[in-house]
């Protein structure tokens, strides 16, 4: 047990002080945002609206986090990561204690997407950021650990904010949310100010390429948008299937998606460590991550016995440990080419533009045509993110094979 638990803390060694600090400015920022997770309960029972308006609120919410993502991106690239992040922790605190005043339909909507868009500029430029203040052999761990302490947070954040609701009601949520976004800003100005941080991998291309002139990315950005619309059923169709299918109770439901969190926090980190070392390229490791991710659903179809739900989520939660950190660190690699926001912006965007249609979409399918066809369906949209990713695998190769030759000929 002893040598286990130094190997895990191996796996932390090399990573910067200010990557660490960018990790506990995000665990804070993730637990802070605990009004999200209730705010489909605060619309229907508090105020009232019905299931129809809060789905216009919840596209609202994926709205405002492509453009979000999209402006922050941009701004990344004029002002800097530093302030973008800065800016939007303070004005999403402000904004979440302000919310709790609006009570009409419009001002919902309009309130809703206001908020996310403010939030949702803090992750293209936290990206950069991480790529700064990480070597370039600790980038996909650094990755990983920035995934750690964001599941952590949205592990505390609704258990905390269940707390807060039962005990101060829904405006105290707001509050709770608000300052601690910007607590997360003053530790951000006293830990990641540019005098006081050490960038240690800063890119600034000259000539950058643009990122609508790279094919590449774009295939990628495609596989990406598939994977994010199957993933995100184990937020919406697939608690219902345990529910409806499998007759779980919210309890058990709860469990079992809680295991997703658990082995993340155990395992990811000892994993990518591994595989980082392995002769296995990114876009190969992609790959396996969608075709765990595909097969997740592929064992639901196959039995229904209810143990088989567990098998089913250990799949889905190896193939997202080794998707999400990849992906990353694909995108972040590439981003040299040009600029590097931009870049980080339409890698948010991929999933935002799938929090768009994933649960509207799985959720109307299920409706009309069932649990077992929904899920073929998920299994097709994997199948196509694989290919995709393939000819992504050949684009590169061929990529590589040019420089190759461009670098011999000037030799």
């Amino acid at each position: 047990m002893k040598k286990l638990y130094f190997n895990y803390l191996n796996n932390f060694k090399g990573l910067s002080k200010e990557v660490w600090w960018l990790a506990l400015i995000t665990l804070i920022n993730r637990a802070g945002t605990m009004v999200i997770p209730f705010l489909s309960l605060y619309l229907s029972k508090n105020l009232n609206f019905s299931l129809k308006e809060v789905g216009w609120i919840m596209t609202c919410f994926g709205l405002g986090s492509v453009v979000g993502s999209w402006l922050g991106g941009k701004l990344t690239d004029k002002i800097g990561f530093y302030k973008v992040m800065k800016a939007s922790l303070f004005l999403t605190g402000l904004l979440f204690i302000l919310l709790q005043f609006v009570t009409s339909f419009t001002g919902i909507c309009l309130g809703i997407f206001l908020v996310i868009l403010v939030a949702d500029t803090f992750r293209p430029a936290m990206f950069v950021a991480l790529s700064a203040y990480s070597k370039p052999e600790n980038k996909t761990r650094s990755v990983t650990l920035i995934r750690l302490a964001i599941n952590l947070g949205f592990s505390a954040g609704p258990a905390v904010g269940g707390i807060i609701i039962t005990t101060l009601s829904y405006s105290g949520l707001f509050w709770v949310d608000g300052i601690t976004c910007i607590l997360a800003t003053f530790l951000l100005i006293n830990v990641l100010h540019p005098k006081k941080a050490r960038v240690v991998d800063e890119v600034k291309n000259e000539n950058p390429v643009s990122i609508f002139k790279d094919r590449a990315f774009w295939i990628f950005f495609a596989s990406m948008l598939m994977f994010g619309i199957v993933f995100l059923q184990f937020l919406s169709t697939l608690p219902l299937f345990y529910k409806d299918a499998h007759h779980l109770t919210e309890y058990q439901i709860g469990l079992l998606m809680g295991l997703n969190g658990v082995i993340i926090v155990v395992l990811e980190m000892p994993l990518i460590s591994w595989l980082e070392k392995s002769k296995f390229s990114k876009e190969i490791l992609m790959f396996v991550g969608l075709f765990l991710t595909g097969l997740s659903f592929i064992v639901l179809n196959l039995a229904s016995w209810t143990e088989i739900l567990v098998i089913s989520m250990i799949l889905a939660t190896v193939g997202e440990m080794i998707a999400f950190p990849f992906s990353n660190a694909f995108v972040l690699e590439r981003a040299k080419k040009g600029n590097q926001g931009e870049y980080m912006a339409y890698y948010s965007i991929s999933f935002s533009v799938s929090h768009i249609f994933a649960h509207n979409f799985g959720m109307q399918f299920v409706d009309v045509h069932g649990f077992v066809d929904t899920w073929n369906i998920m299994i097709l949209l994997s199948a196509i993110g694989m290919v995709l990713i393939l000819i992504l695998i050949k684009m590169i190769k061929k990529e590589k094979n040019e420089l190759k030759s461009s670098n011999t000929a000037l030799s």
